[in-house]
């Protein structure tokens, strides 16, 4: 609905001076029924629509921007953008070779900080990919990029795959359960999550303030291929299991920077699908989907079940004043695998656009030797992703306004 209410408040994104309330006590905010939930957050009250009321005012600043965002730009990000390049070019990241702008968004993931063999020490290969990751984030956060985790947690026997095909028929069977309060493997679970825990509040810029960042845990759990997927806990089990890492990391652990994205792939079709396995509002900032199948050299027929997904995502985010995100995407190609004519500048983009949805930000995969998801200015279509990062609702760090500050 517009209003002039609506127009009002967009225009107080870039004019209004504020303050952000993490006052756990604050009262239920009454809503006029003339107004849409959406257009009822201001810069002063946002934190209240978050999932941590006490929240650092850089993390409610980053919930409020992204919320903005969406409503005239999506964000484009990629997984590792700072060290992952196609064929292993080094250097500037892929997309800032190909537009001369690196992304606004960088994806990162905790598998290796929290992976049995990373024993902290300066030698050890997996503590070394730790402080890489927190060096990427550290220096994405001073260009002012937006921060996304993933979590691809190896399963709690042996340690060594998060990928059902590589479990017994009874580790699939218990695993997932093993790790809910009560479970034979809570503990070990809790364990790692007091590493991720403290990862991400020793997560400071140069000036001392906590970075935040967007964690996505238990994504694609629609599908069968993690050991967290539909085919080995209930739709309960996954909501107990989401709400107790979001209670232990925001209430046992104290950490206040961070924003919750909740992730299937693209199985469903209506919100009640969307919604079967949801966490509830209490526990969710960003509404995601991660999407690779619709893209997959479906064309424009493709594209268009891409957009009605993002639609279903769109409008429960306007009505809950939630953010609406493509958490990962991408088309892959490769030596045997062609790229598609105007992928990124058609049909991506029309997906991203059409019916008037609101998707703050997109997230490509990583890019290695052997392929890529985002072309770094020397292959095919090149053209193709330029273009579309130059439309008119793209945005590259360039285009982003001031995200981790309430604007003024």
């Amino acid at each position: 609905m517009k209003s002039y209410l609506t127009t009002t408040i967009l225009l107080s994104f870039f004019i209004l001076a504020s303050c952000s309330t993490n006052d756990d006590t604050s009262p239920e905010i009454i809503i006029d029924p003339t107004v849409s939930p959406d257009d009822a957050m201001t810069t002063a009250n946002a934190a209240s629509f978050m999932v941590d009321a006490n929240a650092t005012k850089e993390t409610t600043a980053l919930f409020y921007n992204l919320k903005r965002l969406s409503k005239y730009k999506t964000a484009i990000g990629q997984q590792d953008a700072f060290t992952g390049f196609y064929q292993d070019a080094g250097g500037e990241s892929d997309i800032k070779k190909n537009t001369g702008f690196d992304p606004a968004v960088l994806g990162s993931d905790f598998m290796f900080i929290t992976d049995k063999s990373n024993n902290g020490q300066s030698n050890n290969w997996f503590y070394q990919q730790e402080l890489q990751i927190i060096s990427d984030v550290k220096n994405a956060y001073a260009k002012g990029i937006i921060n996304t985790f993933s979590w691809h947690l190896r399963e709690p026997y042996s340690e060594n795959s998060f990928y059902t095909a590589d479990m017994t028929s009874e580790q699939k069977a218990t695993a997932f359960k093993s790790i809910l309060p009560g479970g034979a493997n809570n503990e070990w679970y809790k364990k790692k999550l007091d590493k991720v825990a403290s990862v991400v509040s020793n997560l400071k810029s140069a000036n001392g303030e906590l970075i935040p960042i967007i964690f996505r845990p238990f994504h694609e759990f629609d599908g069968s291929w993690f050991w967290w997927g539909a085919d080995f806990c209930t739709a309960d089990e996954y909501k107990k299991a989401y709400q107790f890492t979001v209670d232990y990391l925001k209430n046992t652990k104290g950490v206040h920077n961070i924003l919750y994205a909740f992730s299937p792939d693209n199985s469903y079709t209506t919100s009640e699908g969307y919604l079967s396995r949801y966490p509830g509002d209490k526990y969710v900032d960003i509404i995601g989907m991660d999407n690779y199948g619709d893209f997959n050299n479906q064309g424009q027929t493709g594209s268009d079940k891409a957009n009605a997904k993002l639609k279903i995502l769109s409008d429960y985010a306007k009505a809950k004043v939630k953010i609406a995100a493509l958490t990962e995407t991408g088309y892959r190609v490769t030596n045997t695998t062609p790229a598609i004519t105007n992928w990124f500048s058609n049909l991506l983009y029309n997906a991203l656009t059409k019916n008037d949805i609101q998707i703050s930000y997109v997230m490509f995969w990583n890019n290695n030797a052997d392929g890529y998801y985002v072309p770094n200015g020397t292959v095919s279509n090149t053209a193709d992703f330029k273009t579309y990062s130059l439309k008119t609702k793209s945005a590259l760090v360039n285009s982003l306004p001031k995200m981790y500050e309430m604007p003024k």
